[in-house]
């Protein structure tokens, strides 16, 4: 028999046996969305050629010899919905007494609606939506995190048709790819804004005052840096064979300065409409994308850094060091740096949007705020 989620991750949490109303018992913080809120990629820190034992230091997974559990960072959500231990509100500090973390991996919109109103259950777990209602009435919350839209929007297939554009076909796939966000951007905007209102349904049906506990929602940061910050030259194959990054300079150009600020300011003006808190990722990893120049792989000499690692996921096809879904997301590094761009903007007034940035050659807390574009 499978535990429920949210009563399973209350119980890992420490939960008291009895239930509390708003505004009383353990205080809580909840994530909602997809995967690059749930902690996905978050089994690495940095990126390593090497392939074997503990792949210099960057595989949180390893055991010992040849051995390696992606548990020990994923837990019983390996292989699926991948809730890594350094997963955004994991990793925010001591903004709520317990942090829980109901995102998943590969989730879209309806994945986030309760399922009396169009809710789908998701890699055998009920509707986030529905699990939030048990959270809410067994604990005090205080801030609802929400990554969602960008599997609605196709972001992952985006990815991937602009790596075979350059491995195979060797064309740019920033147009077609561009027709395909205008054509499907409105009604993906329609859905977040549905999240939020499903949300605030199940919040209040659980007796909580919309001003007792805020929503956060947040945009997504770019995984790969504009063409001319990349490290390696687009006339090779070191791009993809030693960098993971196989896209070409118009198509990264496009996908850093065009389709991620088109993404977070259509989210900003959701947050807006629905009266909740807007957090921008859109740099959050500037100059620590996947083969940035201001980044450097881990090797025998170079060891694993949040000073100088990259803080993104490089696309492993083979699936030499782990699985193709894990690419092109926030790693270990990023995931303690997106919770601590958490903590600050919680730290702000509820109704104030920021955007969230790094400091050269800092780790995580060199994060700072500044005004959302």
């Amino acid at each position: 028999m499978v535990l429920p989620l949210a009563v399973g991750a209350l119980m890992a949490a420490g939960a008291g046996t009895s239930a509390a109303s708003p505004g009383g018992g353990p205080t809580a913080v909840v994530s909602l969305g997809d995967s690059y809120i749930s902690g996905e990629a978050g089994r690495w820190k940095g990126n390593s050629l090497t392939a074997s034992g503990s792949r210099n230091g960057t595989d949180r997974g390893w055991v010992s010899g040849s051995t390696y559990d992606p548990g020990k960072v994923y837990g019983t959500t390996a292989g699926g919905c991948h809730r890594s231990d350094s997963a955004e509100v994991r990793s925010a500090g001591p903004i709520a007494d317990v942090a829980v973390n109901l995102a998943c991996s590969g989730a879209t919109s309806e994945n986030v609606f309760r399922a009396a109103n169009g809710g789908v259950a998701f890699k055998g777990e009920a509707p986030q939506a529905d699990q939030l209602a048990a959270v809410a009435a067994s604990h005090d919350v205080k801030v609802i995190a929400l990554s969602i839209g960008g599997n609605d929007l196709g972001f992952a297939d985006i990815i991937k048709d602009c790596a075979y554009d350059f491995i195979i076909w060797n064309s740019y796939c920033y147009d077609d790819q561009q027709y395909g966000v205008d054509q499907k951007i409105d009604a993906v905007m329609g859905s977040v804004g549905k999240s939020v209102d499903e949300i605030r349904a199940v919040m209040r049906g659980a007796g909580y005052a919309d001003s007792s506990y805020r929503i956060v929602l947040q945009s997504y940061p770019s995984p790969i840096p504009r063409g001319a910050e990349n490290r390696y030259t687009q006339s090779d194959w070191s791009r993809l064979n030693t960098g993971g990054c196989p896209f070409w300079n118009r198509d990264s150009d496009w996908a850093r300065d065009s389709l991620v600020p088109q993404i977070a300011n259509r989210l900003k003006g959701v947050a807006a409409a629905k009266g909740v808190q807007f957090l921008d990722l859109r740099d959050m990893l500037q100059g620590r994308e996947v083969c940035a120049k201001a980044s450097k792989h881990v090797t025998a000499s170079v060891p694993a850094s949040a000073k100088t690692s990259e803080w993104a996921r490089w696309i492993d096809n083979n699936e030499s060091q782990g699985l193709v879904q894990e690419s092109m997301h926030p790693n270990h590094f990023g995931q303690l740096a997106a919770g601590r761009c958490l903590a600050l903007v919680v730290a702000q007034p509820a109704t104030s949007g920021f955007s969230c940035k790094n400091t050269a050659g800092a780790d995580q807390s060199g994060m700072y705020l500044t005004a959302a574009p």
